[in-house]
């Protein structure tokens, strides 16, 4: 039988060290790691680049996983593992936090909402699990787009249609903000969905590190925000810490 292919084998080494990494890496550093020639590294980080599977910044020249292959990455799992793993930390998020609880995964260009826990009272509230929501006006959606779950390009493609004056529409504004979610590392949505409504969001990840959802605390701005309009920082901690325990459920390192 044949034996395994080399250059196959150095592309995969390529892949893991990227996915292994918080940050870009440059051609010699990528080389340096693997014991590579430049030469050699520089021809499969092309290759790569060429499908998409790797993107090159260009103001650095440095690497990073691509839209495309970070999307291919949540093929291994599937949607029910992924919410019978969140549901015991979604109820306890909603209990510990007193607001409602939302697990997203995308779909055609879209949101979908595997997963709702109510509001911890005795309000009315209307089950979202399976309801669509837009990437560029949702909080969830913005995790995935900043994370590459969800190509950017196609969601500007599409066009950003504005459901209130506070939604992203102007594709700068949207690049600044999900530079900003890569930043923080959670994303807020303030009345840019429905007016009198907010939520933040953080990512859910796998095996490699991957982003393979996002999960969520939404209602009323008054609740999720602070008086600045800004989300209440215990939220935030709350949701960090549900996402980080899911994600060491998935498979996922430290982060």
């Amino acid at each position: 039988m044949a034996g395994p292919v080399q250059s196959i084998e150095r592309a995969a080494a390529i892949l893991r060290l990227l996915a292994g990494g918080p940050r870009r890496l440059g051609l010699g550093e990528v080389a340096a790691s693997l014991g590579l020639a430049k030469g050699t590294a520089h021809g499969i980080l092309r290759t790569l680049q060429h499908v998409d599977f790797v993107e090159q910044d260009e103001a650095t020249g440095k690497y990073q996983l691509g839209a495309a292959l970070l999307h291919l990455g949540t093929s291994y799992l599937d949607v029910n593992e992924l919410r019978s793993r969140s549901i015991n930390w979604a109820d306890a998020l909603a209990a510990r936090s007193g607001e409602a609880v939302r697990l997203g995964t995308p779909l055609e260009g879209k949101v979908l909402i595997v997963h709702h826990v109510f509001r911890p009272d005795d309000t009315l509230q209307t089950l979202d699990v399976g309801a669509l929501l837009p990437l560029h006006a949702s909080s969830l959606g913005k995790v995935l787009l900043a994370f590459g779950t969800e190509p950017l390009e196609s969601a500007l493609e599409s066009g950003l249609e504005a459901y209130t004056r506070h939604t992203l529409v102007a594709p700068e504004q949207l690049t600044r903000a999900l530079a900003e979610v890569r930043e923080l590392g959670w994303a807020a949505e303030v009345q840019e969905l429905s007016v009198g409504d907010a939520g933040v969001a953080s990512p859910i990840r796998g095996h490699g590190g991957l982003v393979v959802g996002a999960i969520g605390l939404s209602g009323p701005v008054e609740r999720i925000c602070d008086s600045q309009g800004r989300p209440r920082s215990s939220l935030v901690t709350l949701l960090r810490e549900a996402a980080r325990a899911i994600s060491r459920d998935l498979g996922a390192a430290r982060w």
